[in-house]
């Protein structure tokens, strides 16, 4: 499968693997899929996340652990692509939209790395806004 947005893919599959609670989800590897599930799991939307690579392969893998509740119910209620492709999305760190009046997190691509809304902020570090959380 060839997508034109590999992180949208990534984040479609995490979508779709929620709505109908699996445990985990494959994704092809990338840097910036690695450091994306990185983030989601300091911010404890996902429980945990692997880079697996097997020899017969080309391109390894990223295996996504999903995390939900004592009641069956997912932690992770909402994932939105926000900069793509065809319309990038860049704020500056005082400009950094608010996700659900605060209550989730832009995931954001910096000169100093993949940080969360809140970390760039703190570092006064702007970027393109790949992706809303809640």
């Amino acid at each position: 499968m060839v997508t034109t947005d590999p992180i949208a893919d990534l984040l479609t599959r995490i979508r779709n693997a929620n709505v109908k609670f699996k445990d985990r989800v494959d994704a092809p590897f990338s840097k910036i899929k690695l450091q994306i599930s990185r983030v989601l799991k300091e911010e404890g939307f996902i429980a945990n996340y692997k880079s697996l690579y097997n020899e017969g392969q080309k391109r390894g893998v990223i295996r996504v652990f999903l995390k939900y509740t004592p009641q069956k119910e997912a932690v992770l209620k909402g994932i939105k692509r926000v900069s793509r492709p065809g319309l990038r999305i860049y704020r500056s760190y005082r400009e950094m939209p608010k996700v659900r009046a605060g209550c989730g997190v832009n995931i954001v691509s910096t000169p100093l790395g993949i940080l969360t809304d809140h970390q760039a902020k703190e570092k006064k570090v702007g970027g393109e806004v790949l992706c809303q959380v809640w």
